[in-house]
């Protein structure tokens, strides 16, 4: 099982693949988002550790999103789950009782998607993902080593049964033709019930680690799902946009270097029951407001 610190060593050792940012010279701690609401007209949130731990709503957080959107303040969710096509993503916030609309979400599924050529690509996903939004033809992978020795690409959508098995038969196969690798989620761990998960991120890397070449990876903190949110912000000032979530190496490396603000959630998700101070100075990353919830 990971640890908070295992996950943060990590992320400082794959740091030079992240965006550069430039971060606030201090952090304020605030008591929720209404705090700040005359500096922001669009709140950009994270969803595990912010909005929901696994499939578990964490209190309090539908009312706020309500509270801010009556103050005249736009509202988005941009979610580094690949695990699910959008229509899915739609669908779990509503039976959390989130009320989020389709055009307020953007995935690191979505923006992988708007980025992949026509290639056979083989796919590691989770078992119920049809992959009928991909748009080429796709091998979905297992324990056959012919299936990867078939695919011109692999895209990494889920962690969901994958294994160290299945991650040499991966590597062996790059090693022997070396071919594309889009990781659609770029999570290292991801806070869950039980503990932290190994999200796709975590297997983009070691690969990397073993200098496989043409690893790309799709979602916060990288840029092409941030610019899906500003293009469906009507043109709001990057200043004027706040990026909130509960992950130094992602949500706020993300948000900062897009130019805009950064809030660090720290009571349920990668931080909880720690002191993020700590890590703070440790990473030298630090978020222009701190909020134990939203």
């Amino acid at each position: 099982m990971q640890s908070v610190q295992d996950i943060f060593d990590r992320y400082q050792s794959v740091r030079s693949r992240l965006p550069e940012a430039t971060f606030a010279q201090c952090t304020k701690t605030i008591g929720s988002l209404m705090d700040i609401a005359d500096e922001v007209d669009a709140y950009v949130f994270d969803a595990f550790g912010v909005l929901n731990v696994g499939e578990t709503p964490i209190p309090g957080a539908a009312a706020r999103l309500d509270m801010l959107r009556a103050r005249g303040c736009a509202i988005r969710v941009l979610s580094n789950a690949a695990s699910y096509n959008h229509q899915g993503a739609v669908a779990k916030f509503q039976n959390l009782g989130i009320n989020v609309t389709s055009d307020e979400i953007i995935t690191s599924r979505d923006a992988t998607l708007a980025d992949l050529d026509n290639r056979t690509w083989g796919c590691i996903s989770a078992t119920a993902d049809d992959l009928s939004d991909i748009p080429s033809k796709t091998l979905r992978l297992g324990d056959d080593p012919s299936l990867y020795a078939q695919a011109d690409g692999f895209l990494f959508l889920s962690s969901t049964g994958w294994s160290p098995s299945r991650q040499a038969l991966l590597s062996k196969a790059l090693k022997a033709r070396p071919r594309p690798v889009v990781i659609a989620n770029a999570d290292l761990a991801a806070p869950r019930e039980t503990g932290f998960s190994q999200e796709p991120g975590y297997f983009g890397h070691l690969l990397v680690d073993q200098a496989e070449g043409g690893v790309r990876f799709f979602g916060k903190p990288f840029g092409e799902v941030y610019a899906l949110a500003e293009a469906g912000l009507g043109g709001i000032a990057p200043s004027r946009i706040a990026m909130v979530g509960d992950t130094l190496h992602t949500d706020i490396i993300g948000g900062a270097a897009r130019g805009w603000r950064t809030v660090l959630v720290t009571q349920d998700g990668m931080f909880a029951g720690h002191d993020v101070r700590h890590f703070c100075h440790a990473s030298g990353i630090n978020p222009d407001w701190c909020v134990k919830r939203i």
